[in-house]
């Protein structure tokens, strides 16, 4: 067993040595640093990624499937009814209704909500602010669904849903911008040419930037947006499913190469599945019988939010890991330069290890020395590398706006890496030194 003072003298030695050859250690550590410093990085935009994904799901749903209103596929059977006038007569859709999403909550097991919407664009004005935002109809099963918290205030009332009174409840950034008082329930916002009482406020929800996901997904800015009973939109604003003089009017007067005017009712129905069905499953039978109801126009899509994620996690974690791999290859070359420059150290002080060894040092003693040196660049070069890749990770989101999440797990494996590359690599030049014939050594010039 080697004494504990003669270790901490070898130490000693290697700090000495690398201290006098300030440039060379600095540019043996500069492989290690660089690699470090990537490894941090690409590891924080990676988990950054992945939690964006998990904060999007959680958003959507994790057994939510979202049904969309969709006019495209109606004319699938356009040339067949051309042919036969009547078939086209009998198969006119409706659109999505609620009459749809009674039913599917009504005849699917495994169906535990289902939350409708209908979404219009919305002036508001408050306080004198006026802003456009999204005007909402939803059933109280919107806020179960997406798992709502309030944070003043409380959902609509059985009176308030069923009579379509004017009640509305805000999103977090519509109260902090159109309500200046504390208190915000009773206060009165006009949404196009009808007064609303606001009867609740929700807490604020962390949404993504990534617009593009989002609208794939169906995620909106839920902060920005106004709700309002079903019943209040159908009755004081809109219900596409009524037809009057003034829609014929416009269907009629649109230009042939115009698509037809929105007939859906609803523009959205999300069904909320109880853990332990399939997700695919269901959304195959709630496909097939809204093909039914709607006499087979599939003027509707269904996606299913948490396959597309998870799909979208595993290509991120495949990126990410991909990335790790190019970034540690740049620590091995790390590696491999420190055991060049040892070797070539090596060399260099053939003299100086002949002397130690006539002066009583062991072969256990040379490598130590030697060894200790390059754990000791490793040991540097990580610490610099992970300030540096730290420093690099806090820049790229504040200029790119990526999220990164620095871990303190790939903090400790960077740093246990670079250890271990001073190591391993060093572990050759160090025995290559002790190996040296002493009196051979103290003749070398």
């Amino acid at each position: 067993m080697i004494p504990k003072e003669r270790l901490i003298s070898n130490i000693f030695v290697a700090l000495e040595s690398v201290a006098s050859n300030k440039v060379r250690s600095v540019l043996t550590a500069l492989g290690i640093i660089f690699g470090v410093a990537a490894v941090i990085t690409m590891l924080a935009i990676g988990k950054g990624a992945e939690k964006e994904i998990m904060s999007q799901m959680e958003l959507v749903g994790v057994n939510n499937i979202i049904i969309n209103s969709t006019q495209s596929s109606s004319i699938k059977n356009k040339s067949s009814d051309a042919i036969n006038p009547s078939a086209q007569q009998k198969r006119i859709s409706t659109g999505l209704s609620l009459a749809d999403a009674e039913n599917i909550l009504k005849t699917i097991p495994g169906v535990e909500n289902v939350s409708p919407e209908i979404i219009i664009d919305s002036k508001v004005i408050s306080h004198g602010i006026i802003n456009s935002t999204k005007l909402i109809g939803i059933t109280n099963d919107f806020f179960n669904v997406f798992d709502f918290q309030f944070k003043q205030g409380g959902s609509f009332t059985k009176e308030q849903l069923e009579k379509g009174l004017p009640v509305c409840i805000i999103g977090n950034e519509i109260k902090n911008k159109f309500i200046r008082t504390e208190k915000s329930i009773g206060q009165k916002i006009k949404c196009n040419d009808q007064w609303l009482t606001v009867v609740g406020v929700l807490d604020a929800k962390e949404i993504s930037s990534e617009a593009k996901k989002q609208e794939e997904l169906g995620i909106r800015n839920y902060n920005q947006d106004i709700y309002i009973p079903i019943q209040t939109m159908l009755i004081r604003y809109q219900n596409r499913s009524l037809i009057n003089q003034e829609i014929i009017f416009r269907q009629r007067m649109s230009p042939p190469d115009q698509p037809p005017p929105n007939y859906h009712q609803l523009d959205k129905i999300t069904v909320k599945v109880a853990s332990g069905f399939e997700l695919t499953e269901i959304s195959s039978i709630i496909s097939r019988m809204l093909l039914r109801r709607h006499l087979e126009f599939a003027d509707y899509t269904i996606i299913i939010p948490e396959q597309l994620l998870r799909q979208q996690q595993k290509a991120k974690r495949v990126f990410s890991i991909v990335l790790a791999v190019i970034a540690g290859i740049s620590l091995l070359v790390g590696g491999i330069g420190i055991m060049n420059i040892m070797l070539a150290s090596v060399l260099e002080r053939i003299r100086e290890i002949g002397l130690r060894i006539a002066l009583g040092a062991k072969q256990i003693d040379i490598i130590q020395q030697f060894l200790f040196e390059s754990v000791i660049i490793g040991v540097v070069g990580g610490i610099i590398g992970i300030l540096f890749g730290s420093l690099l990770t806090v820049l790229i989101q504040y200029f790119t706006g990526i999220e990164t999440v620095i871990s303190p797990l790939s903090i400790v494996l960077a740093f246990i890496v670079a250890v271990g590359i001073g190591l391993f690599f060093g572990l050759a030049p160090a025995k290559r030194a002790a190996k040296q014939d002493p009196i051979s050594s103290l003749r070398h010039e």
